[in-house]
């Protein structure tokens, strides 16, 4: 199929990601909008002239003025759809987790090397300016080897939580852990590599519903590095808080903006002789610019044929660390 440097994209799943995704195309074109709610539908065409809506998502992926495929589903239908818009010669960002475990991925991963055609994964997180910055000090070398990572990520949930989708296992595959835990699994990988043990556990503490609230979690490399983790639903005022620490100094990330609060890199450079560190902070108060990077970045994949940085075998990883801690088999 021949594919313009700029494709025509279709938004599967309407909602709250789909909207943000569509207001992050840049120089692309929406072209058909496809939601089970047909009025969403309807609503996120009406931001784009000439784009279609449809309750046929079928259709909207394999229509021949589609590119690339935005999968802004539940995450029941994450994979279904990425594979057949794959199936469709699609190239295609999903949505994280992608899949309800990493078994039901490894059809996805087979048909996309089979297809040649680009599979990224929304792991936007990436894309924020503190994180971008503590990737470019990390491998300037400036922390030093790496020895471990401590994470928290949470929030409060709402009334009625306990009844949105999120909280059917069936559709979510999980609760707190495969919703944002899989966000902060793979920047720990990100900064520490693989993963090759895997120990924690996954709780319902307050909410009523058959999926965990909160999950802790020891990730260790072959070579020991670790990383403790803490993901909650029940943090009541919402938090992001990511420290990355090195022989020679350490970094700290807090807040993602909005009602996480603003977002800061601090900078903390041990002397030679110890005692309090040299500390630089940066804060970046402005409007969360991730979706816009991220998807500027899938473009220049899909223009460079070039594999994604977040693709399928990062989703793949972090499934398989939810995977071991719900206690099933990948």
């Amino acid at each position: 199929m021949g594919r313009s440097v700029t494709p025509g994209i279709a938004i599967v799943g309407c909602g709250l990601i789909g909207r943000k995704r569509a207001a992050a195309l840049g120089s692309a074109r929406l072209v058909a909008c496809a939601d089970v709610d047909r009025e969403r539908a309807e609503a996120l065409a009406r931001t784009a002239p000439g784009a279609v809506a449809t309750c046929d998502w079928r259709a909207a992926v394999s229509r021949p003025d589609v590119g690339a495929v935005v999968v802004a589903t539940v995450n029941n239908a994450l994979a279904p759809v990425t594979l057949a818009a794959i199936a469709a010669g699609k190239h295609v960002l999903v949505e994280k987790p992608a899949a309800l475990s990493s078994a039901e991925l490894e059809p996805v991963v087979e048909a996309a090397r089979d297809a040649g055609v680009h599979v990224r994964v929304g792991f936007n997180h990436r894309y924020h300016p503190a994180l971008q910055k503590a990737r470019q000090l990390f491998e300037s070398g400036e922390l030093g080897p790496l020895m471990f990572i401590r994470a928290r990520y949470g929030h409060g949930g709402r009334v009625g939580y306990e009844k949105e989708w999120r909280a059917d296992p069936a559709i979510a595959g999980g609760g707190e852990l495969i919703d944002q835990g899989v966000h902060v699994i793979d920047l720990a990988r990100w900064f520490l590599g693989e993963f090759t043990r895997v120990d924690g556990f996954a709780h319902t503490y307050f909410w009523q519903m058959p999926v965990d609230d909160n999950a802790f979690l020891l990730l260790r490399t072959a070579c020991g590095q670790a990383a403790t983790l803490h993901v909650s639903c029940t943090e009541w005022k919402n938090l992001f808080s990511f420290e990355i620490y090195g022989k020679q100094a350490k970094l700290h990330i807090e807040g993602l903006g909005g009602s996480y609060g603003v977002e800061r890199l601090s900078f903390y450079r041990m002397s030679p002789q110890m005692g309090p560190p040299d500390t630089t902070i940066w804060e970046y108060p402005g409007a969360d610019r991730s979706w816009d990077v991220e998807f500027d970045e899938f473009l220049d994949d899909i223009r460079l044929s070039r594999r994604p940085a977040a693709g399928l075998h990062d989703a793949q990883a972090a499934l398989r660390v939810v995977d071991a801690i719900y206690g099933r088999a990948s």
